[in-house]
This record gives structure tokens, sequence and C-alpha cells, in this order.
């Protein structure tokens, strides 16, 4: 998984009626654009996340 800063990662839910996650990659810890990433979603909070196989990344002007 590869990102870029202002990317959002969008997490799909697990279970029905649980909706996606989606928040903006603010900073990204690894290299070459790889996870860890720190990501900021809509409420403020922000989180180190090493994304699993349920996650994508969006390019910034996708949105």
């Amino acid at each position: 998984m590869h990102a870029n800063v202002g990317d959002f990662l969008v997490v799909h839910g697990h279970v029905v009626g649980q909706r996606d996650r989606k928040g903006q990659i603010i900073e990204i810890r690894g290299e070459n654009g790889t996870p860890p990433f720190v990501v900021r979603y809509d409420d403020g909070h922000e989180q180190i996340v090493f994304p699993g196989p349920d996650a994508v990344v969006q390019p910034a002007g996708s949105r």
C-alpha cells in the first residue's frame, strides 16, 4: 500500500450496518509512502494506522 500526505484512508465496515471510516492521511511514517500512516478523522481524532486488507487509499483529488 502506498499513499501521499493529503490522500484519504477508507476502512470498510466489518459487519452489516457498520459504516466505512474515512480519514485524511496527515503524516507518513514508513519509507517511500508506506505505512504506518497518521490519519485524522472528521471528529478530529488522530490515530497511527497500519492498514489491513479492509482498507484502501483514495488519492486526494478523487473525493
